[in-house]
């Protein structure tokens, strides 16, 4: 599935950090960010989701949520998420259907590093899928998209 901007975003339901379950719908009515991301404690995803924890206030500002999403299991995500001190929830796709139904996973089956923008209607508003995944969107450029559906 290729997944793309005007889209309505998949629904999906997953455990999470803080021993709790996450659905899209859990989101209606206020931008959320959807960063899929390879790995717990790997460095480019640590960095990344870093970076991101270093700049939720700019992304609360706008009243955007952010949520990240992999393959580990919540207690890999809870290890991680308590090592770095995340204030968004991670969530555990360890089946990696939602990672298909967004269209991130690579030809031989790893999630690529994603980041996707849906507006508080479900409504997909930006998509960046990397080949590589050496790289991150900065969050400079994901507030910028979020200031456009204000």
């Amino acid at each position: 599935m290729s997944l793309s901007v005007g889209d309505r975003a998949p629904d999906f339901t997953l455990p999470g950090t803080g021993d709790a379950e996450y659905s899209l719908s859990d989101f209606a009515g206020n931008p959320l960010v959807i960063v899929f991301y390879p790995g717990d404690d790997t460095p480019v995803c640590t960095k990344q989701l870093n970076s991101y924890n270093d700049g939720i206030e700019q992304f609360a500002d706008l009243d955007a949520q952010v949520i990240g999403i992999s393959a580990q299991d919540v207690t890999s995500h809870e290890a991680f998420s308590d090592k770095h001190g995340f204030a968004f929830p991670l969530l555990a796709d360890v089946d990696k259907e939602v990672a298909g139904r967004y269209g991130t996973l690579g030809p031989i089956g790893f999630p690529r590093r994603s980041v996707f923008i849906v507006d508080a209607d479900g409504v997909v508003r930006y998509a960046h899928r990397a080949i590589a995944g050496l790289t991150f969107r900065p969050v400079k450029e994901l507030v910028a998209e979020l200031k456009k559906l204000a």
